[in-house]
């Protein structure tokens, strides 16, 4: 009876691993790759991570977790893994450690977010990233850390999570799976609840963090990942409906000074007061497009 009880178990066993592997089965992932949010990353005090001492090891990190991430996908099954090298110069993984059957968009120069996105993927990865401006949160921006204090689309915080989520959301892809510090977590799962998430380290200042070890960030990455897959069916893209309102604080008057986001008819944004820009964008892409 014993032996009945525990072959029934390993069956079982057997079965769900099959069953997850088949519904990622011959789908293709979009893994989008920032920095700032890998675990036991911070940059220098009163800096952003740039090229201080933590850098070497947030471009180390990030190629783990995202390799684990990557891993998770294709050990389900996926057909295929497109990485995307998006942080600065997008010159920031170390691509031997990830699985030869991955391929990598990397460099700059292009205002595309998630070039190639249009042909048809099963689900987009976000792999550390940050929250927008909040209290405490590390490393906390939206695309600039230098140049943009905060940004509201219909009257609501986004920061680079919600406004890439919703790229790829506009080509009908599901965001899927999202990790980062304890603040961009929570910020993720007020925009996307249904998406798996991981918190690699809890935010205690701009520049400070308590942070799991990058060992085990990487583990909890590859399980949160296959899990993800496991419950691909529920998963659904985010989306904001266009047009929409659009509002940028700077952190410079200048900066406000020589915006050049402009309404449909070519107006420039108003200005409503010395540091922020107040307009319409017809599309999510447009914000990229100055």
């Amino acid at each position: 009876m014993q032996e009945i009880i525990i072959t029934t178990v390993v069956i079982g066993v057997i079965g769900l691993i099959i069953g997850i592997a088949l519904v990622a089965a011959g789908k293709k992932f979009y893994v989008s790759v920032d920095l700032e949010g890998m675990a036991c990353v911070v940059g220098n005090y009163g800096q952003g991570l740039g090229d201080g001492k933590n850098y070497a090891f947030a471009c180390a990190q990030g190629s783990r977790e995202a390799a684990a991430a990557a891993g998770a996908l294709l050990d389900c099954g996926a057909a295929g893994v497109t990485v995307w090298d998006c942080h600065g110069t997008g010159v920031n993984l170390d691509y031997n450690l990830f699985d030869k059957r991955c391929e990598f968009m990397l460099g700059a120069g292009s205002r595309l977010r998630f070039p190639g996105i249009e042909e048809g993927y099963a689900g987009v990865l976000f792999l550390g990233y940050h929250a927008y401006d909040a209290p405490a949160a590390t490393l906390a921006h939206v695309y600039s850390s230098t140049t943009f204090q905060g940004q509201w689309i219909d009257g609501k915080p986004v920061g680079e999570l919600q406004i890439d989520a919703a790229v790829a959301g506009k080509h009908g892809v599901p965001v899927l799976f999202a990790a980062g510090d304890d603040v961009c977590i929570s910020q993720a799962k007020g925009t996307f609840p249904w998406a798996e998430t991981v918190v690699t380290k809890k935010a205690l200042a701009w520049n400070s963090c308590i942070s799991k070890h990058p060992q085990t960030a990487c583990d909890e990455i590859y399980e949160g990942v296959k899990a993800a897959c496991a419950r691909l069916s529920e998963m659904r893209p985010f989306t904001i409906p266009e047009p929409f309102s659009y509002e940028i604080r700077y952190k410079r008057i200048e900066y406000a000074q020589g915006c050049s986001y402009r309404f449909p008819d070519g107006t420039l944004f108003e200005r409503t007061d010395a540091y922020t820009r107040r307009g319409t964008l017809a599309r999510i892409e447009q914000i990229f497009e100055v």
